[in-house]
């Protein structure tokens, strides 16, 4: 199955640079590149693709607009991944409420980008290594109170699930915590899977969230 790719970004030589090591990878295509928001959602309106690459900082609609219109259009099946420089951006928590998918930035490598790619267009969620504490940190330290994107309290689940709740709010992968729990990745995923059913959550960021909001995760004093 080949991923069909939105790159929205208003710099051309980082589209460029995506879209050429994208051009190498069979299962990944490049349908169409947008340099501002309001580009990007007009295409996914007429190309309907199954992620758009999104930078935060565009010119007129920037990018947590476009993401919320995506990802609550009527056919909201386009998943972002957004594409920041997050030293820059104080503003990328409001992308987690938009709906996105994930969280990469720009310094990573770009297969490691192209694999973002891979497993947000597989249904999971991402956030880059490193990124993750300062997200939620920015999240959750707003003096104003956010609405969260998972408002149920943690109730209703058992105590597996809570562990493995509390382990994806650290940022672990599905092999990661199938290591630390000493179960198979296979189990792992299950547990995610049923974590998200029970708690109402739209994907893996959504899990992290919910496990700081709740005191299952603390960010270090």
């Amino acid at each position: 199955m080949t991923v069909r790719v939105v790159l929205a970004d208003d710099q051309p030589l980082v589209r460029s640079g995506l879209r050429v090591l994208m051009a190498d990878h069979s299962d990944l295509e490049v349908v169409g590149e947008a340099g501002t928001g309001a580009e990007a959602v007009r295409l996914v309106g007429e190309l309907g693709p199954d992620v758009v690459v999104m930078d935060i900082r565009m010119p007129g609609m920037d990018g947590i607009e476009a993401t919320r219109l995506i990802t609550t259009g009527r056919a909201a099946t386009t998943r972002v991944l957004v594409l920041t420089t997050f030293d820059e951006d104080d503003h990328v928590y409001g992308a987690l409420r938009a709906g996105a998918s994930g969280f990469v930035v720009k310094d990573m490598a770009l297969d490691d980008i192209l694999a973002a790619i891979r497993v947000v267009a597989a249904g999971d969620a991402l956030i880059a290594p490193g990124v993750t504490r300062r997200l939620i940190a920015d999240f959750v330290g707003r003096p104003v109170p956010v609405p969260a994107p998972c408002p149920r309290p943690v109730e209703g689940i058992t105590e597996r699930e809570r562990e493995v709740l509390t382990l994806v709010g650290r940022g672990r992968s599905n092999a990661e915590i199938a290591e630390d729990l000493y179960i198979t990745v296979a189990t792992a995923k299950s547990h995610v899977s049923r974590l998200l059913t029970k708690l109402g959550a739209r994907d893996r960021v959504q899990l992290v969230i919910t496990a700081y909001e709740s005191g299952l995760v603390t960010l270090p004093r």
